[in-house]
């Protein structure tokens, strides 16, 4: 192979790693706080490993608010919403960390059996990756927006933005739901909102609870923000991916929204409130509707700003060799 191929090859990797770096810190910067192991100012990058393994890292499970639990990572947000006829499920982590979900349900008292419904915010091994085990643990129907549905069938197979990087068990989609449908169990609805373009199908879910006798709007934000390598501009395997952002920028800031929550931990900062509802905050810290606005202005400023840098002409970045394993 030519010695000029051979390094330009080796320039793609190098900044292809460095976007895989950046990526959780971008999920921490939409949240308004630095990443909680980021690197000191000065020293090296984490490796994917040790990125990875932080968003893994175990995290117990309580009691969020109403009838959410938490039962997911430090990472990765996973919920666990009660009813009278049983328990709705929202994402799945990593296929490595459904033992580990599992267990911070049991621990909260509940069997697996009583997850009835398996809901996600998107289509990537971090986020779906345990749904085929944990459907098969469980025995839940699991539901999912039409346009993720094919991911989730295939494991992720010909993901439009990683390609085959982050392949997973596939698992059969029982129910294809469309935007705004209602997906309800012992009297709880929750409906799916479609804020596509970190993959077409992403979710934003909303639901209402209550805490102390007055009702509260959930909304469960899914992957929003824009990736290094989304072009805007389209591609051959997502030629509307500018569109259904702009959609999604217009979906977000109409969403009531009094809990804040999400698909990252780092959304909403998870640690902070947990570590205040425990010391006995009143109000309960994760009714935070100052904090959900933030969010979104954040989030729709950072689209403007790739928007901008794209249209004039600005390189969009490459897919890391190994894909997207944190964000």
């Amino acid at each position: 192979m030519p010695r000029k191929s051979l390094a330009a090859q080796a320039m793609r990797a190098a900044l292809a790693v460095a976007i895989v770096v950046a990526i959780p810190v971008l999920a921490h910067a939409q949240a308004g706080a630095p990443p909680a192991n980021a690197p000191a100012p000065g020293a090296a990058a984490p490796n994917m490993a040790q990125m990875t393994a932080s968003m893994k890292e175990a995290f117990a499970p309580f009691h969020i608010i109403g009838n959410i639990n938490y039962v997911g990572s430090k990472g990765l947000a996973i919920y666990l919403i009660t009813t009278p006829a049983g328990a709705i499920l929202l994402d799945t982590g990593y296929p490595d960390m459904a033992p580990q979900i599992e267990a911070n349900i049991k621990t909260l008292g509940y069997k697996l059996s009583d997850v009835k419904i398996l809901i996600d915010s998107h289509s990537h091994i971090d986020h779906a990756g345990g749904v085929a085990e944990l459907k098969s643990a469980t025995g839940a129907r699991l539901m999912a927006l039409a346009e993720d549905a094919p991911y989730l069938e295939s494991g992720g197979h010909n993901d439009v933005l990683f390609g085959d990087r982050n392949l997973f068990p596939p698992a059969k989609v029982d129910r294809i739901l469309h935007d705004g449908d209602a997906v309800t169990l012992g009297g709880v609805t929750l409906v799916p909102h479609l804020t596509a373009g970190h993959t077409p199908g992403n979710t934003t879910w909303t639901m209402v609870t209550e805490d102390k006798g007055k009702k509260l709007n959930v909304v469960f934000f899914g992957m929003i923000s824009v990736m290094p390598n989304a072009d805007l501009n389209g591609s051959p395997a997502y030629p509307n991916i500018g569109a259904d952002y702009a959609h999604t920028m217009k979906v977000i800031p109409a969403l009531p929204c009094d809990v804040f929550l999400g698909s990252n931990a780092s959304f909403f900062n998870l640690e902070q409130k947990h570590d205040a509802l425990a010391k006995g905050a009143d109000p309960n810290p994760f009714i935070d509707p100052a904090g959900c606005k933030a969010f979104v202005d954040r989030t729709e400023a950072s689209y403007q700003q790739a928007l901008a840098r794209q249209k004039a002409g600005a390189a969009v970045a490459p897919a890391a060799p190994g894909g997207m394993t944190v964000k």
